[in-house]
C-alpha cells in the first residue's frame, strides 16, 4: 500500500498538477481549445517525435518488436471492442467511436510524462514510449479518421487526407537521419530541442482545458464499458502478449505501462471535428483519465513486481 501511494504520489499526482493548472485556466480565460490542439497536433508532437527518433539510440529490431507488439494489441482491442460493440446493439457510428476509443489511447501527452517518471529520464524507457506514441499518432491520424471520415465522404478521400499529418514526415525525418548519422546544424537542432521540451508541460496544459470543457450526461452504458475495455482490460491484452513473447526487464515494463494509458484525448477531438457520437467520446476521455490516477497506478506496481 506505501509503494502504491509513493507511485500515486511522485507519478501521477504531478501530472494532474499540470492538467489541473489547464482546467482551471479554462474555466477562468476560456482558451481556446482548438488553437491548442493544433498547436500540440502540427508543431509540438511532431517536434518532439523528430528529436527523440534522432537522439535516441535504439535497435532495429527493438522498432521491430515494439512494432510487433503494438500491431498484435490493437487488433485484438478492436476485435473485442466490435464484438462488445454488437453485443450492445450499436450502430455503425457508435462502433466506430466505441472501437476508437478503446484502441487509441494517450501515449503522448499523458503517457510520455508517465514514462519519464517512471523511469527517471532513462533514455531507453523512453525510446519505447516514443516509439508507441509514434505508432499510436500515425494510427490516430490515418485509420482514425478514415474510420470517421470514411462513414460520409469515401475511402480514397479518407485515405489522402493523412498525408497532410506532420507527425508522418517528423517520423520519417527522424529514423533517416538517425540511420544515417546525419549532422543537423545548431540552428535547427537547438529550436527543435526547446520545440519537443515544451512538449509535455503545454500537452497536459491542453489535456486540462480539454477536460474542463467536456460536458456530462448520464445514462451512457457504452462509456462504461469503454472504460473497463480500456483501462483494465487493455493491460491484461499487454501482458498476454508480453508474456508469449517473453519480453522482460525494462521494455516488458514500459510495454505494459504503455497499455495502461487513458483514452486518447485525440479520439474526442476527431468524433467532435466529424460530429460522430461526441458527447459519447468526450466522457470516455473524461472519465478514463479520471479513473486512470488508480489503474496505472496499479498497473505501474504491478509492472516493477512481475518484470
Amino acid at each position: 500500500m506505501t509503494e502504491l501511494f509513493i507511485i500515486l504520489k511522485d507519478i501521477l499526482l504531478p501530472i494532474f498538477v499540470i492538467m489541473g493548472i489547464g482546467f482551471f485556466m479554462q474555466k477562468k480565460f476560456n482558451l481556446d481549445i482548438q488553437t491548442l490542439a493544433r498547436i500540440n497536433i502540427y508543431f509540438l508532437v511532431p517536434g518532439f517525435i523528430f528529436v527523440k527518433l534522432y537522439s535516441t539510440q535504439f535497435s532495429f529490431n527493438l522498432f521491430i518488436k515494439v512494432l510487433i507488439f503494438f500491431v498484435i494489441y490493437v487488433f485484438i482491442l478492436y476485435l473485442i471492442s466490435i464484438l462488445v460493440a454488437k453485443v450492445i446493439g450499436a450502430d455503425k457510428g457508435m462502433k466506430t467511436s466505441f472501437s476508437n476509443s478503446v484502441m487509441f489511447f494517450n501515449s503522448g501527452n499523458y503517457g510520455v510524462p508517465v514514462n519519464d517518471l517512471v523511469f527517471k529520464s532513462d533514455p531507453f524507457a523512453m525510446s519505447i514510449q516514443v516509439i508507441v506514441l509514434t505508432l499510436q499518432n500515425i494510427f490516430l491520424f490515418s485509420y482514425g479518421i478514415f474510420s470517421l471520415q470514411s462513414i460520409k465522404i469515401g475511402k480514397l478521400q479518407a485515405a489522402l487526407g493523412y498525408f497532410k499529418m506532420p507527425v508522418l514526415y517528423a517520423l520519417i525525418a527522424g529514423i533517416t537521419l538517425n540511420i544515417f548519422s546525419v549532422p543537423i546544424p545548431s540552428f535547427i537542432w537547438v529550436p527543435a530541442n526547446y520545440i519537443s521540451e515544451a512538449m509535455i508541460s503545454l500537452a497536459l496544459l491542453t489535456l486540462g482545458a480539454q477536460v474542463a470543457n467536456i460536458k456530462f450526461k448520464s445514462g451512457l452504458s457504452s462509456v462504461y464499458l469503454s472504460l473497463l475495455l480500456r483501462l483494465v482490460v487493455g493491460p491484461l491484452v499487454a501482458l498476454v502478449i508480453i508474456f508469449i513473447f517473453n519480453i522482460s526487464g525494462i521494455t516488458a515494463q514500459a510495454l505494459l505501462i504503455a497499455s495502461a494509458m487513458p483514452t486518447s484525448v485525440n479520439s474526442a477531438v476527431i468524433a467532435q471535428e466529424y460530429k460522430n457520437h461526441p458527447n459519447f467520446a468526450a466522457q470516455v476521455v473524461l472519465f478514463s483519465t479520471l479513473f486512470s490516477a488508480i489503474t496505472v497506478t496499479m498497473v505501474i506496481y504491478l509492472a516493477r513486481v512481475l518484470f
